[in-house]
């Protein structure tokens, strides 16, 4: 086999591998009745995925998510929650991706700048949908509401983000799964 179908079938077993992560995630989190869902535990696996496999593969993963748990358990409710969350957690998998991909340098300090781009890609394109959805003004979406979905409401999630997703890129940057350069050069 040629190494280009071993690199995509990899990528493609990876790929299953964050969505079902995705998917059994937040039944982990959601034991944990204060701040279950404020760990926002179905961006982890997306974001990993656009960062392993590539923009292609984190953006199908992140619009595929919540689509595929909200049919098989109801839970993010289709609409609004779940159709939103699959253009967000898409635009994460893609924006990471493709960033982290095109990077002059992949080391930690790329890692970050690409993770808060598409941070705040996801949550921007998040709130468009939902007033899309939802209409705005007083009986619709509001900016309140952004706010506090997109980042008041968040806070943990973000966090516990900034945290994992560097933490597990230089586990897998130590198995060399992923290229990621951890020692600074001498000049």
């Amino acid at each position: 086999m040629s190494k280009v179908k071993n690199k995509n079938l990899l990528n493609l077993v990876l790929s299953a591998m964050f969505l079902a992560l995705g998917i059994v995630l937040p039944f982990l989190t959601g034991q944990i009745k204060e701040i279950g869902n404020m760990l926002l535990p179905m961006h982890i696996p997306v974001m990993l995925c656009g960062l392993v496999c590539g923009w292609q593969y984190g953006l199908l993963i992140g619009a595929v998510t919540p689509i595929l748990r909200s049919a098989l358990f109801g839970m993010p409710v289709m609409f609004p929650s779940a159709i939103g969350m699959a253009f967000e957690l898409a635009t994460y998998g893609f924006v990471i991706g493709y960033l982290f991909s095109h990077a002059k340098w992949k080391c930690i300090k790329s890692l970050y700048r690409c993770l808060l781009i598409s941070m705040i890609c996801g949550r921007v394109v998040w709130g468009i949908v939902q007033a899309c959805l939802l209409g705005l003004g007083e009986n619709g979406f509001t900016i309140t509401m952004f706010l506090s979905g997109a980042f008041l409401n968040a806070i943990p999630g973000i966090v516990l983000q900034l945290m994992l997703i560097p933490a597990v890129m230089l586990i897998l940057g130590k198995t060399h799964l992923v290229h990621l350069n951890t020692k600074r050069k001498t000049e």
